[in-house]
């Protein structure tokens, strides 16, 4: 099937990479656009095509094109395309990000075109790093109709896997990803500050704590997340979880609640190991609460 001539309007990390991708997949990419002329100049070697500043002029010889500016701009971009008339019967039009529904796209909808939103649910630092984790990547598709069968097409020729999103479960899907990834940079970083707090540098308490992540994380690759739990919630040491809200409330209260509110989850994943009784894990969800037996 012959694939599409597509315009990537926004050329930051994700629209690079994307472009460089779907090139390296045999799709000819007809024009880029960026207001900057330095990314302009930085992304074109990976995508090749006509550089543009004008988003209107790039998106009107492709059959298909992807927006991948910030998500705040993506609706203004396809208004302002379509106004110039960018769209029409025929073409596609997509975004990629992750939280945004497929109303952001309702301008080219209105032109005539079929729109879809296909987002990578990976974490994207630098070009060349989004380049190499793409491939083998679940991609979230939000679409109707015919595009759908399109945008599986697409993801499969980007190396990805494809899971439909409702527009309804956007919101839920993306809050997922964030957590994966973003809020894992922020455990980590709080893991950091604590061993700070003991006297180590930044690279001193990384070396000391990344093994024990790299075996856990090796571990739910292996086990599975569920089985991978182990600690003290997980072994019922009242003591030692008590301990840990102790110290935690006069040396970094700061941490204290977040300890509180993971711990609570950590006991649900102990009873569903079968590693904690009924009653240690109402004693221990007791503790964390701040509700005293005593």
């Amino acid at each position: 099937m012959k694939k599409d001539t597509i315009a990537i309007i926004g050329l930051g990390k994700v629209g690079t990479a994307v472009g460089y991708l779907l090139r390296l997949s045999g799709y000819e990419i007809s024009a880029v656009a960026d207001r900057s002329a330095d990314a302009l100049k930085d992304g074109i070697g990976y995508t090749g095509g006509k550089a543009c500043a004008d988003p209107i002029q790039a998106s009107l010889p492709a059959d298909s094109i992807f927006i991948t500016t910030t998500d705040d701009f993506i609706e203004p971009v396809c208004n302002e395309i379509s106004e110039g008339g960018g769209f029409g019967p025929g073409k596609r039009v997509v975004h990629m990000s992750g939280a945004g529904g497929l109303d952001l796209l309702e301008s080219a909808r209105r032109s005539g075109a079929q729109v879809a939103s296909i987002h990578p649910l990976q974490s994207f630092v630098d070009v060349k790093g989004v380049i190499e984790n793409i491939p083998g990547s679940t991609f979230g598709i939000t679409a109707e109709g015919e595009m759908k069968d399109w945008a599986i097409r697409v993801v499969r020729d980007l190396g990805g896997t494809p899971f439909f999103v409702s527009e309804e479960d956007k919101p839920l899907y993306h809050a997922a990803a964030c957590m994966a990834s973003n809020y894992l940079v922020t455990l980590m970083n709080m893991v950091e500050g604590v061993y700070r707090h003991l006297g180590m540098d930044t690279d001193e308490a990384i070396r000391a704590f990344w093994p024990l992540v790299r075996g856990t994380m090796k571990n739910m690759e292996d086990r599975g997340i569920e089985k991978s739990l182990t600690g003290p919630i997980a072994r019922g040491d009242i003591g030692t979880i008590r301990g840990h809200l102790e110290t935690l409330k006069n040396k970094m209260p700061e941490l204290l609640d977040m300890y509180r509110k993971m711990g609570l989850f950590a006991v649900d994943i102990g009873l569903k190991n079968n590693t904690l009784s009924e009653d240690r894990a109402d004693e221990i969800k007791s503790l964390l609460k701040g509700i005293s037996n005593e």
